[in-house]
Order: structure tokens, then sequence, then C-alpha cells
């Protein structure tokens, strides 16, 4: 197999700007802007109400979130399918495709993986107590002069550097 010539990232300024623009098109295309995390809870609720449509009906917090949606009926499906595509796009038009999981010198792959299900179970959880991830209350929330999406960036980043003075002997 051929060396592909790896492309360089984009300059954040750039990157800023196509996120910007692609934020306020989404706010003109379909009236609200970025989110991911409702799109899991949506389609697990969706998933238990195919499997066990006795038992969400009786549980209201189920039920309610899935009444009956068919998540490719939701924007936030597409939304997600889109993502996705364009991350894969964009991985190989830039010659960085690659299966591989990051790891450091001292921390095997059953742990890193372990880490990053532990973190994103976490994140998960923490989107759902915020009311939103880091795209919808960060990027769209900001984008609409939110309180509540500044004070939840400054809590995410003040956690993420706790994380990172943490996990970093891990890395080295």
């Amino acid at each position: 197999m051929k060396n592909k010539q790896v492309k360089a990232f984009w300059s954040p300024l750039a990157a800023g700007i196509g996120l910007g623009l692609g934020l306020m098109f989404m706010f003109l295309i379909a009236g609200h802007g970025f989110g991911a995390s409702d799109f899991f809870v949506r389609l697990s609720a969706f998933l238990s109400n195919a499997l066990m449509p006795e038992w969400t009906e009786d549980n209201n917090f189920f039920f309610t979130f899935s009444g009956g949606y068919n998540p490719l009926n939701m924007w936030i499906s597409w939304e997600i399918v889109g993502m996705a595509l364009g991350a894969l796009i964009g991985s190989f038009m830039s010659g960085r495709f690659r299966f591989k999981i990051e790891r450091g010198p001292n921390i095997g792959v059953f742990a890193r993986v372990a880490l990053a299900l532990g973190g994103g179970i976490l994140t998960g959880f923490g989107a759902k107590l915020a009311h939103g991830c880091t795209s919808g209350l960060g990027l769209s929330g900001g984008a609409t002069l939110a309180v509540g999406a500044y004070v939840f960036l400054i809590a995410f980043f003040i956690a993420g550097i706790v994380v990172s003075l943490i996990t970093r002997r891990i890395w080295q």
C-alpha cells in the first residue's frame, strides 16, 4: 500500500470560521444550533420501546422520550450521520485515516479503551445533567449568548484541566 502524504491540519482560525459558518447555517436552516447528546437518549428510548413496549409504557420516563418517534424522522439523527460521514471523508482526504488506539507507553490497549468508555459515560451523564453537550451548550448556547453556556464552558474546562493533571502520568 502506498504511503499517502499527510496534509497539515487546518489553522485554528480557519477551523473556527468554518465551525461558525456551519452553526449559522444550522440556525438558518433548522432553526436551532448543533447538538448531539439528545440523539443517544432518543435512540435508546426508541430501541427500548421497540424491544419491550410493555415495559416502556409502565415507565413514563422512557416512554415520554420515545413517544413512538422514529429516529430517522428527527433532525438530530441526520446531524449525527452528517458529522460521522464528514469526519470520515475528512480523514480520508487528509491522509490521516487509521485504525489505531492512541495511548501512552505506560498503558495497555484494554486500559485505554476502559478509560475512554468510562470518560464517555461520565460525559454523557454530565450532558444530561446540564441539559446539553459541549456542542449544544458550548457552541449553540454560546452563540446565543446564554449565560448557562458560559458557566458550563468554564466548568467543562476546569474539569478537563483537573482530569488531565490526574491522568498525565499514564501518558508519559
